[in-house]
């Protein structure tokens, strides 16, 4: 791992950003997915920018004006009931493009970053000519990736758009079964314009350090929170130190790539991420590059083939040998969801027990934000407040000696932790119903 200085606090003008989210018009969210919850959540968090997400959906672009207004000069929005709040969005969108290339058909997904309304609604109308944008959060076109980037910077030199979790078996520039080998052969004469990509949850800096041909391209990590929980906000993230907090600074320090700026990026164990290993979900079968590579990539108990996972991708694509270590490039910090670490060391499935969100508000009551307690807070202040198993998990993922499981085919990676069992029995899974309702304002207020 690369050794960032992780105390946040030190940081002068510091920008915690997750810049690629899900509103709760994208499928496989929920009405909790609006923006007074995922500001509030963002704050629990750490986060003081996130993105919007979804600003071609014309309903989730009706509420984004409703509910945040422009901050002067920033090219950032703010919330109009909380204009005290230190959370700003940032106008981001999630599509798809889909087309022919060599005889073969490519689902790319692409972010797109804004820096302002009116830009937004002229993006918007370049795009509906190409697919129905009201047809989800992340609308599907039909056109090139290279007709996407020109149709968007055409609007203005502003924007940007990157690839995004670049390395999934689907819908990803580097995807298994529907992606390209480079960036040149995706994004054609319009890679000029692409400053970045993002790394995904299967993958981090190290594993995209080994191809050179990304060198020259900054490696983004966000959450790509497209779930019912807006819990799962920030659990990737990127840090910054800028001298003034505005779209301009954040997109330079993207586009520079240089660590003066763009200090680290905030990772999931890849292995945590649902398609790190090659695997067969329906057999249950999870195996590593050089496994995979023996069974030819088939399935042994079904002889089917399998999903080719994230790490032997990289694999087929790298000419670095394992651990390079790019000079020069921005930092990481390795870290799991504090719901997740609770839950794990809980002996419990889901994350939605009011066994975990009891700990986990006593955290965050004590110590300000999510961040705060799994990168600053010491082992002896964090067991003054909970057990001392739960500290000693937090410190073992924020060191790195704790252990996962690799996901594998859609089914996401295990924490193994080997600490003692708390005095604490988890509760029974809470039903559905109760689960969905449940505020964090239950257990520490608004």
């Amino acid at each position: 791992m690369v050794r960032v200085n992780v105390s946040l606090k030190a940081l002068s003008m510091r920008v915690i950003a997750d810049l690629h989210i899900h509103g709760r018009y994208s499928r496989a969210t929920s009405e909790q997915m609006n923006i007074p919850e995922i500001a509030r959540y963002s704050k629990i968090k750490g986060l003081n920018l996130v993105g919007t997400g979804d600003f071609t959906h014309p309903q989730w672009l009706r509420e984004i004006n409703e509910t945040l207004t422009p901050e002067q000069d920033s090219g950032l929005l703010k919330s109009k009931r909380n204009p005290d709040s230190t959370v700003r969005f940032m106008l981001t969108t999630e599509v798809c493009t889909i087309f022919d290339y060599n005889g073969e058909s490519k689902k790319i997904h692409h972010v797109i970053l804004a820096p302002s309304l009116e830009i937004v609604d002229q993006i918007n109308e370049r795009l509906k000519d190409f697919g129905n944008l009201a047809s989800d959060g992340r609308p599907t076109l039909n056109m090139t990736a290279p007709q996407l980037v020109e149709q968007v910077m055409a609007v203005s030199s502003e924007n940007v758009i990157f690839p995004a979790h670049a390395w999934t078996p689907w819908f990803s520039i580097f995807g298994a079964f529907s992606g390209f080998d480079t960036m040149e052969d995706c994004y054609q004469d319009m890679t000029k314009y692409i400053y970045a990509l993002e790394t995904g949850l299967s993958s981090d800096p190290p594993m995209n350090w080994r191809l050179s041909k990304l060198d020259k391209f900054a490696l983004v990590s966000n959450s790509d929170c497209h779930s019912f929980w807006p819990w799962r906000i920030g659990r990737e993230a990127n840090v910054f130190e800028l001298e003034k907090f505005t779209y301009g600074q954040v997109v330079d320090a993207i586009k520079n790539n240089n660590k003066e700026h763009f200090k680290y990026t905030i990772e999931v164990d890849p292995a945590y991420g649902k398609y790190h290993w090659t695997g067969h979900r329906n057999c249950k079968i999870a195996l590593s590059p050089q496994d995979a590579i023996k069974f030819n990539n088939v399935c042994p108990v079904c002889r089917r083939s399998l999903t080719k996972g994230v790490e032997q991708r990289v694999e087929e694509l790298a000419d670095r040998p394992v651990n390079f270590k790019r000079e020069g490039a921005p930092g990481f910090l390795r870290l799991l969801p504090l719901s997740e670490i609770i839950a794990a060391v809980l002996g419990t499935d889901s994350p939605s027990t009011q066994a975990v969100w009891r700990n986990y508000s006593l955290l965050v009551e004590k110590f300000s934000d999510e961040y705060t307690v799994l990168i600053d807070t010491t082992m002896d202040a964090l067991a003054k407040v909970v057990d001392a198993s739960i500290a000693q998990a937090i410190v073992k993922v924020r060191s790195g000696t704790a252990k996962v499981t690799p996901g594998y085919d859609g089914v996401y990676g295990q924490l193994v932790l080997g600490v003692d069992t708390p005095v604490l029995k988890p509760k029974p899974k809470l039903p559905h119903e109760m689960v969905k309702q449940m505020n964090m304002s239950d257990f520490f207020g608004k």
